[in-house]
């Protein structure tokens, strides 16, 4: 199948091909937008094609100097270097690593902001003195209630916490990863939310720290990835397929592992900040998320830790 795209209300546009789905928003000079989405949709339409000559090399894990050729691929190696001590592939940032290759395009002049949004992996393009307000969706269990119940789902109403990224701030890339998304996980976190400098690597750190929220127990159920998925990256290592519900003490000594994880990923500079959610509970690591500095960066979360 070709690579599609489609006009969205607000002068958005979706772009699709295989696994690949964007939703794109951009504001500025009207003939600079129409042009940066016309040069992203042709970038686009090669970007599928790269990465599949490419799957066998960025399937392995990250170790050595990158063999990697293509932009995208190469991106998403040096995203995840960084963490090459634990076992990690490239395809581990591919998600923000699109978006962010995607999201170059707009960054002429006449574009005063965009947005590339990659199945919750985005990646910004921010001029002096313009915003972009990013909800926080924590929990896909309620999108899973709402679907069984037969009720008409708007993820709208499912947003448990929102942020503002600044061009002040060191923000380019937000990112998410759990248990319960599109992606397998090691740990038990329902969500990590990751604000790092550029899309890549929040999709990095997002995919290490929701590893890092994890507990020993024989109740969590675990399965080699590599019999739920023929193709997956991640081989026999046992991913979280199911999590009981946790006493209070359990979920606190989970989140304390996936939060030092965090600490230690802020103190080296390969995050900004993080929102680690387990069971409605949730902690604030970072720059500019913390308790003191929420007001000034408008983070909210519709439940307590």
């Amino acid at each position: 199948m070709n690579a599609q795209r489609a006009p969205l209300p607000g002068n958005r546009w979706h772009f699709a091909h295989g696994p690949i789905d964007l939703v794109i928003g951009a504001d500025g000079d009207a003939h600079a937008v129409a042009a940066a989405h016309e040069a992203a949709w042709r970038r686009f339409e090669n970007v599928l094609a790269e990465l599949v000559a490419e799957l066998p090399l960025l399937r392995r894990p990250v170790a050595g100097d990158c063999p990697l050729r293509g932009p995208v691929a190469a991106r998403m190696w040096r995203a995840c270097q960084p963490f090459r001590e634990r076992f990690v592939t490239p395809m581990a940032a591919v998600a923000g690593s699109v978006a962010e290759e995607i999201v170059a395009f707009y960054r002429g002049e006449g574009v005063e902001r965009a947005w590339v949004n990659n199945g919750g992996d985005i990646a910004l393009h921010l001029q002096p003195g313009r915003s972009v307000a990013i909800g926080l969706f924590a929990d896909l269990s309620q999108l899973e209630v709402a679907a069984a119940a037969g009720s008409r789902v708007d993820a709208r109403h499912f947003v448990d916490g929102r942020f503002e990224i600044r061009h002040a701030m060191p923000v380019r890339g937000v990112a998410t990863s759990g248990w319960r998304g599109r992606s397998f996980s090691l740990g038990i976190a329902d969500s990590v939310t990751v604000l790092a400098s550029t899309a890549s690597q929040a999709d990095a750190a997002a995919t290490i720290v929701a590893n890092a929220v994890n507990l020993d127990d024989p109740r969590i159920r675990r399965q080699p990835a590599c019999e739920l998925k023929d193709d997956t990256d991640l081989g026999e290592l046992p991913v979280t397929v199911d999590v009981p519900v946790l006493d209070a003490g359990d979920i606190d000594r989970a989140l304390d592992a996936g939060e030092r994880c965090a600490q230690d990923l802020c103190a080296a500079g390969l995050l900004h900040a993080a929102v680690l959610v387990c069971q409605r509970r949730a902690r604030i690591v970072g720059v500019g998320l913390d308790e003191t500095e929420q007001e000034n960066h408008r983070c909210r979360l519709a439940f307590a830790s």
